[in-house]
């Protein structure tokens, strides 16, 4: 099947996406050693630059430094401070095995969010959010077993004795299936957190994550509403390179969680053979 770019279901770990090939994209192989938290990191990102006075949001005032030429600047020493809250509280999903949905469907951030992702092996939206994904969650499972299902026919050649034009509609079907719903296809429960990008686009996704109970993580803007917010940063989300500095920073966050995990994993396993021993 032309344009697929991963592989068959069947070797994959269906609990785990740590297995899953990577898309590409910016975060593929990005040194993410190489981000280090500060004013100044912050300020070259212009992760300070919020909107105009006029669209301001009322409670959104708490983050804001000072207007300059009308402009919403966000205290950065603010940002900080949630920002590391917000990734203690991942790293802590990471250590208990849950899982954090990452949602970005705005043109411009659409495939930073899915190379981060996949670089952190969280599962994605990055096309239009599917309503129910939370509040219809059995039928969501369901239709994300049916897309891994069709994955393992059309890679093993199931559908070799079916007509080309049969075979031509099932690899639609995948291709359509995968586009909306491929990020999730190993999201077997209700996720541990939702972090979103952009809770104005994403309003849905953020009412379900609320009506669910699911605590959720989004970038703020000065423009934005974060009553619903567990875990609000307060940044640009507007600015190509300050959704690269963040979503960097929490992918760091989580490898290096993982790799603790890891490492502590490995040590139990040790002392237990020197016990036996």
């Amino acid at each position: 099947m032309e344009g697929k770019n991963i592989v068959s279901v069947t070797e994959r770990t269906a609990d785990d996406q740590k297995n899953i090939p990577h898309s590409g994209g910016y975060f593929f192989d990005f040194d993410v050693e190489s981000i280090h938290l500060s004013l100044d990191e912050l300020f070259k990102a212009g992760v300070h630059f919020g909107h105009k006075h006029e669209r301001r949001h009322p409670r959104m005032d708490e983050y804001v430094y000072t207007y300059k030429d009308g402009l919403g600047i966000i205290n950065l020493k603010k940002t900080i401070d949630k920002l590391e809250e917000a990734v203690q509280f991942i790293q802590s999903l990471v250590a208990e095995n849950k899982q954090v949905v990452f949602v970005g469907t705005k043109k411009h951030a659409s495939g930073l969010v899915r190379s981060a992702a996949e670089r952190c092996s969280f599962p994605y939206v990055t096309e239009r959010w599917l309503g129910g994904t939370f509040t219809n969650f059995l039928v969501m499972r369901r239709r994300l077993q049916y897309l891994n299902d069709l994955d393992e026919k059309l890679s093993s050649g199931d559908f070799a004795q079916y007509t080309k034009f049969e075979q031509m509609k099932k690899a639609e079907e995948y291709q359509k299936m995968e586009k909306r719903m491929g990020g999730l296809r190993f999201m077997k429960e209700l996720p541990g957190a939702i972090f979103v990008v952009d809770i104005k686009q994403n309003r849905i996704a953020v009412l379900e994550a609320v009506k669910q109970r699911i605590p959720i993580i989004a970038f703020v803007d000065t423009n934005d509403d974060p009553s619903h917010i567990d875990y609000p940063i307060p940044a640009n989300n507007d600015a190509i390179s300050a959704l690269k500095f963040i979503l960097g920073y929490i992918c760091k966050a989580v490898i290096e969680q993982k790799r603790k995990k890891k490492e502590v994993s490995e040590s139990n396993k040790n002392q237990t053979g020197k016990n036996v021993e």
